[in-house]
């Protein structure tokens, strides 16, 4: 039992492997975590210490978790992304021989590395993970390589899915006496000092510098080409295509240069309208949807219709048209004034027309009401019925009685009865009779008798109660039953009322009804014949003097001559005046006078006075003898010149006047200026000197030849100097053209920038693969690039590489790779040619080197072809090409590869513990077969 003792406790003491130093540690007293914790001495910071001499649970140098657990998680915060080369992992051994025997290899089993962004180890990307170990195999410490970037390093060991292979622990510890990232501390540095330069926007691998991965917002295999598609972001995976015009986002942040499409908004425009908002910049507002959703984002239209009051595809407009309500579907037409009810409730706000109440005005008015507010009362109609509830008319018509269509009036104008159509005028004192019986109340007029007073006087009887007598009417007929005056007249020579007076006063014949007044002297004419005895009065003639001069004559005896009287009538027989003024042309009471001092016409009232040379019109037609002032024409020159012409005879010409008003009649200047293109008082000069327009004040000056540009509209007639272009050869050229009419192509400018419009020129010299003044030759003689200062790399057959990016058509010449053929083959197995894409080896690589492209010497502890084989696991660091321990063995361990244990005493205090031990993880029946 002893021997055995001591054969356990040969390999107590495991030699930490040798460290690449090359790189930084950077987990370094950086923070970390672990799923739990022992005790408190057991912390997950003392995995990044720095000390690892003392490997036991209790030494205070080593993470330890609660035990019993079907998980455990440990990691470090490397305080940013960092690129990574290996990770190198001391696990606790409570200061024992590390081999199969020692306990904590079971729980060692099955753990993995991840290289994370975040603290979550599914967000990262798996670096290792043991599946192939067991518990004589396991190495400890053990150097994982990890070419990854990230800024969280975690370290992750399960039991949750059994059964495990053999010798698993059924649970898990963290049991990390140090965990050492090595790695470069500056981003985009790769190579053993981290002193080379990563390609531009590339993560790449810390050895070879191979793009791992692309920043965000570029792609390709040399993270070169910017996301495009409406995309952006880590690998171009995350989508953008709401951007304002469809432009790309920006390639990095997925921002919108311009801003987002209709009903979008957030820097990325990933975010819909919310908030009653919709379309451009989410700034119109829609918050008259039914049920208070959301309107549609883009077109602002409401999905379920609108909100009571409230019409059209976005709910913005309010009932009109006599509306209200849901989908402004009820009426409400009766408000006063015609004033549109509340959209939404329907209530008139200042009331209702005549004739209707209630709030929404929707209730005509009733019991014997009409009109506003149904304040005017109508109880007269026939049969009691409504009146018009607006105009108060009576539609059958009144009571007996009263009148007018509200039958509001009582007969009156002497009628009485139904409709007032009886008359009842002869009431004493003219008053008014019964407006219902057509009695009177107080007797009849003079003349009248009877109840209604409708019976005449009669029997030569007249006057109050028919009680004068009258006589002597002309044919014995009765007189007036009133009067008592005859109604056909008196006996010739007769007169008066009741015919009881002889004619007088220059009159004769029946009723003295003839006059006889124009009797020279003045004397009486003859009471039944008229005849005056001595003559006629001056302007009189005849028998009776009973005519008045005519034909144009007048006084004594009819022997004066007048004429020229207004219309040819005649004028006053006595004095010769005319009664209603002269013909045109003259005046004078006789008008016997011609019209003079610049005036014509009737009564000389119309004014002639521009004449030309100030003569004087024709004194009836007003006509000027020789023509007109300047500025005026007709035959009276009465008429100022129009239709843009002035001056004399109205036969120049001004029709340019601004807004085609009339220029001014005399000097034909335009008072408001001109028309557009044409200048000067008069308007009559077409812009010139390369102007155009109103007030020729816009410049034209780049058409062809250097020729004037259309006075009018500036359109240059011939075409544009070399770089212009439009109708008014106002844009320089665009879009990569340049010279005339734009017609030549300069698209290569650097930057993908506008070359000069004229002379097609790149300002700022030439995309990549392109040179020349117009940067129109590609590179040639085996160069690329910028400015074409790169040279080819080793072509196949001599092909000259692409002038852009410097790739090889045809692939690369034996013995080199990559896209531009620059890289040189690493040792690829019995020498064989690597590929000449990506540079790896189809056979594997030679002995002592790995990697894609076996360039790479083997990493401690590994070597064979492709570093296949691991070296002893006792050995202190082997040769790389075959294996051997040339750096010597762990202690306790000899032999080429250290494959021998050596014996050595140990104290009886060490041999019992570990002889406990022992029994404690090995049944009796190991123990002592």
């Amino acid at each position: 039992m002893y021997a055995v003792v001591l054969l356990v406790c040969c390999s107590w003491v495991a030699l930490l492997c040798p460290s690449v130093q090359a790189y930084e540690n950077l987990a370094l007293k950086k923070p970390a975590w672990q799923s739990s914790t022992e005790m408190s001495y057991n912390g997950a910071e003392l995995a990044v210490d720095g000390l690892y001499t003392d490997l036991s649970w209790d030494g205070g140098q080593c993470a330890w978790s609660v035990g019993g657990q079907t998980t455990a998680e440990w990691g470090v915060d490397l305080g940013g992304v960092k690129y990574i080369h290996h990770v190198f992992i001391q696990y606790a051994t409570d200061n024992w021989v590390w081999d199969e025997y020692n306990g904590y290899t079971g729980y060692f089993l099955g753990f993995s590395v991840y290289i994370s962004n975040t603290t979550n180890k599914e967000d990262g990307v798996l670096c290792f993970r043991d599946t192939i170990y067991t518990r004589a195999t396991i190495p400890n410490p053990v150097n994982i390589t990890c070419p990854y970037h990230g800024r969280y390093v975690i370290y992750y060991n399960n039991r949750t899915h059994p059964p495990y292979p053999e010798g698993y622990s059924y649970d898990v510890y963290i049991e990390l006496c140090e965990v050492e990232v090595y790695g470069c501390p500056t981003p985009g540095r790769y190579g053993e000092n981290c002193s080379l330069l990563c390609p531009e926007n590339c993560h790449c691998d810390v050895i070879d510098k191979t793009c791992v991965e692309c920043v965000p917002g570029y792609k390709g295999h040399l993270c070169y080409e910017e996301c495009g598609g409406h995309t952006y972001g880590l690998e171009c995976k995350q989508s953008c295509g709401n951007c304002s015009g469809g432009v790309q986002c920006d390639h990095e942040t997925g921002s919108c240069p311009k801003g987002c499409d209709a009903g979008l908004y957030g820097d990325k425009c990933d975010l819909e309208c919310g908030g009653h908002t919709y379309g451009l910049g989410c700034k119109q507002s829609c918050g008259n949807c039914s049920g208070g959703v959301q309107c549609d984002h883009v077109t602002g239209t409401c999905p379920n219709g609108c909100v009571a009051g409230m019409s059209g595809d976005k709910c913005d407009l309010e009932c009109d048209g006599h509306t209200y309500g849901l989908g402004c579907k009820q009426s409400c037409g009766n408000c006063s004034g015609g004033v549109q009810c509340d959209h939404v409730t329907g209530i008139c706000p200042n009331g209702c027309v005549a004739g209707m109440s209630r709030d929404k005005c929707d209730l005509e008015c009733g019991g014997h009401t009409y009109g506003l507010g149904c304040k005017q009362s109508c109880g007269n109609c026939s049969g009691g019925v409504q009146c018009d509830h607006v105009t108060g008319i009576c539609p059958n018509g009144c009571v007996a009685g009263m009148s007018g269509d509200k039958c509001d009036l009582e007969c009156g104008g002497h009628t009485y009865g139904l409709e007032c159509k009886q008359s009842c005028g002869n009431c004493s004192g003219g008053v008014q009779c019964d407006h219902e019986t057509g009695s009177c109340p107080k007797g009849c007029d003079a003349g009248l008798y009877g109840d209604k007073c409708d019976l005449e006087c009669g029997g030569h009887t007249y006057g109050l109660e028919c009680k004068q007598s009258c006589g002597n009417c002309s044919g014995g007929v009765q007189c007036d039953h009133v009067t008592g005056s005859c109604p056909k007249g008196c006996d010739a020579g007769l007169y008066g009322d009741k015919c009881d007076l002889e004619c007088g006063g220059h009159t004769y014949g029946l009723g003295c009804k003839q006059s006889c007044g124009n009797c020279s002297g003045g004397v009486q004419c003859d009471l039944v014949t008229g005849i005056c005895p001595n003559g006629c009065v001056a302007g009189m003639s005849g028998e009776k003097c009973d005519l008045e001069c005519a034909g144009r004559t007048y006084g004594v005896e009819c022997k004066q001559s007048c004429g020229n009287c207004s219309g040819g009538v005649q004028c006053d027989h006595v004095t010769g005046n005319c009664p209603n003024g002269c013909d045109a042309g003259m005046y004078g009471d006789r008008c016997d006078l011609e019209c003079g001092g610049h005036t014509y016409g009737l009564g000389c009232n119309q004014s002639c006075g521009k004449c030309s040379g100030g003569v004087q019109c024709d004194h009836v037609t007003g006509i000027c003898p020789n023509g007109c002032d300047a500025g005026l024409y007709g035959d009276k020159c009465d008429l100022e010149c129009g239709g843009h012409t002035y001056g004399l005879g109205c036969k120049q010409s001004c029709g340019n006047c601004s807004g085609g008003v009339q220029c001014d009649h005399v000097t034909g200047i335009c008072p408001n200026g001109c028309v557009a293109g044409m200048s000067g008082d008069k308007c009559d000069l077409e812009c010139a000197g390369h102007t155009y327009g109103v007030e020729c004040k816009q410049s034209c000056g780049n058409c062809s030849g250097g020729v004037q540009c259309d006075h009018v509209t500036g359109n240059c007639p011939n075409g544009c100097d070399a770089g212009m272009y439009g109708d008014r050869c106002d844009l320089e050229c665009a879009g990569h053209t340049y010279g005339v009419e734009c017609k030549q192509s300069c698209g290569n400018c650097s930057g993908g920038v506008q070359c000069d419009h004229v002379t097609g020129k790149c300002p700022n010299g030439c995309d990549a693969g392109m040179y020349g003044e117009r940067c129109d030759l590609a590179c040639g003689s085996y160069k690329y690039g910028v400015e074409c200062k790169e040279v080819c790399g080793n072509c196949s057959n001599g092909i000259p590489c692409h002038h852009v990016d410097g790739s090889c058509p045809s692939g690369c010449d034996a013995g080199a790779y990559g896209v531009t053929c620059k890289e040189s083959c690493g040792n690829c197995s019995n020498r064989d040619t690597c590929n000449d894409v990506d540079g790896s080896c189809p056979y594997g690589c030679d002995v002592g080197v790995y990697g894609k492209t076996c360039d790479k010497a083997c990493q401690s502890g590994r070597y064979s072809i492709s570093c296949a084989k691991a070296c002893g696991q006792n050995c202190q660091g082997c040769n790389r090409f075959n294996g051997v321990c040339e750096f010597g063995c762990q202690p306790g361990w000899t032999g080429t590869f250290c494959e021998k244990r050596k014996v050595f005493a140990m104290t009886m205090k060490t041999s019992r513990f570990l002889l406990n031990w022992w029994i404690f993880n090995r049944s009796s029946t190991e123990l002592f077969s």
